[in-house]
Formats: C-alpha cells, structure tokens, sequence
C-alpha cells in the first residue's frame, strides 16, 4: 500500500508533465548519508529540502547532500535580511510533511524554491518522495522544472 504522502508527490510530478518512480527502503533515508548509502549513488546526488524563514516568509532552499546551506546567501537570494531554521510543526504546515520525507515539490503551501546549483551537475539526483522511507530519482532539469526553482549559490564556500 502507498503512503499517502507518496501518493501527493505522485500527483504532483504527474501534474507538472512527467512520472517519477519511487522506491523505498525501509531502513530509512532521513539524512542524505543514509539516503546515498541505501540508493547507491554518491551523497551529492541527494536533495536536501530545507524549510527556512527568511523575515517573515517561509521559503525552501534545495541542496546537494555534499553541501552545507549558507544562511545569508538563501537570505540575499529571496531578498530578506534575517534567515533561520523554521521547526517541525511549521514545516509540516509549510509543505505538508514531515522534516526527513520532505519532497522538492506538492507541497501545501506555495513556496519561493532556491536550488543549489551543484544539483545540476549530475544526470540524476534523488528526493523524499514524502516519507523517511521513500525517494525518487529525477533529472536536475527536470527538478527545476517541477518545483518552479530558482538556480541560484546558496551553498557555504
């Protein structure tokens, strides 16, 4: 049976004009070591979604699992001052899911998305698909595409 959630991202890849294929591991794939290590591809290769308020907007910022967010570059790139980690509930009420199986896109909310662009240097990459336990390979193009992204360096130097 699919989760729900898997269902949501499903839907959505669907509705921006292409199918993604999720595979879950049940062992889990919260963090993007644990995700590279069960998917077999390197850590770069994984998305990481973060859910930052910049002043008093909730934005996303898409990373390569190699790379570190830089706070004051996704605060420049949205055009704000201030940039801080947001917590679990105000996530869950940003997207819809929960921090771990947070995907690229579908989410409850309209958000301005900033993604890495070491994202786009390999053919695929991978994302939650809206559980711990579930992700999906997509072209970085593709991405971009499907979450209306801005290409933009957000990643500490």
């Amino acid at each position: 049976m699919t989760h729900p959630n898997v269902e949501r991202v499903v839907a959505a890849a669907n509705t921006a004009g292409f199918h993604i294929e999720v595979r879950q591991f049940p062992e889990g794939t919260r963090t993007a070591v644990e995700a590279a290590a069960a998917i077999g591809v390197s850590v770069g290769q994984i998305v990481k979604s973060l859910v930052f308020g910049v002043d008093d907007e909730i934005v996303m910022a898409l990373v390569s699992g190699a790379n570190t967010l830089d706070e004051s570059l996704l605060a420049a790139a949205a055009g704000g001052q201030r940039c801080a980690r947001v917590d679990a509930d105000a996530v869950r009420e940003a997207t819809g899911f929960p921090i771990g199986g947070v995907p690229p896109f579908g989410h409850a909310t309209d958000l301005r998305v900033f993604i890495d662009p070491d994202l786009l240097l390999y053919d695929e990459v991978w994302a939650a698909a809206g559980t711990w336990h579930d992700v999906f390979g997509i072209e970085p193009y593709k991405l971009v595409e499907a979450s209306g992204g801005v290409v933009t360096d957000v990643k500490r130097g």
